[in-house]
């Protein structure tokens, strides 16, 4: 199977520059719906790269990652998130921005440049390994973009799609460094993802029925009536 090293590599390379892309989409998204469709996107990603790295050298661990990862986020976790929050944030035109979006999009930009720069030390000390070459600097980016994300959204949902960015982001760069990561501990953190995701969803629904809207700082509204 030696002979298939250069096309994995080369289908390794084209997906994780989808992948950055989606990232970039996630910061960029206008909407809660479209932003979803972005982490749909950037998992069916995650899973291509942990399927292709598993074909040669054979890994059943990389296999197992890439399978529950397009079950849970490809397909459990946004039904989820759907599920349980309110329809107009879902389908709501645009999404409060404390950034805006062009300046977003340069701050990507630069966090993805200094991102390729810092991993440098990395890659070279795993000169071995050609696919950390790819996964490592395109997952610390969207580490760093997932984390921007999180900081610069005021509302619940928004919030969890940079999270979620992040942990897409270091299992992207994972897969490459410890292909024999064992099925465990992906599973017990899938498990946390949606744990967190349906919490998530529970807390929005209620600042939405009890405010109107889904900003995290009407969490400060949802306290007990003092009349009862």
């Amino acid at each position: 199977m030696s002979h298939l090293i250069p096309v994995i590599k080369s289908l390794n390379a084209l997906t994780g520059g989808l992948f950055i892309i989606t990232a970039f989409g996630v910061v960029a998204a206008r909407q809660v719906r479209s932003g979803l469709k972005f982490f749909i996107f950037q998992s069916l990603c995650l899973a291509s790269s942990a399927f292709l790295l598993g074909i040669a050298p054979f890994s059943p661990h990389l296999f197992a990652v890439g399978t529950i990862n397009l079950v849970t986020k490809v397909w459990l976790l946004p039904w989820l998130l759907i599920r349980m929050m309110p329809r107009t944030t879902y389908t709501r035109r645009e999404i409060k921005q404390v950034v805006n979006i062009p300046t977003s999009l340069m701050i990507a930009l630069i966090l993805t440049v200094f991102a390729y720069f810092v991993s440098l030390p990395w890659v070279h000390a795993m000169a071995d390994n050609g696919v950390a070459r790819i996964n490592v600097p395109i997952g610390l980016a969207g580490m760093l973009i997932g984390a921007y994300t999180l900081t610069t959204r005021r509302e619940a949902i928004p919030q969890v799609m940079g999270l979620l960015t992040m942990e897409n982001s270091a299992f992207f760069a994972g897969v490459a460094i410890a292909p024999d990561l064992p099925v465990i501990a992906e599973l017990s953190l899938a498990f946390d993802v949606l744990l967190f995701a349906f919490i998530v969803g529970l807390v929005t629904r209620s600042v939405h029925e009890n405010t109107g809207g889904t900003f995290v700082g009407h969490l400060n509204d949802l306290r007990e009536d003092p009349s009862k």
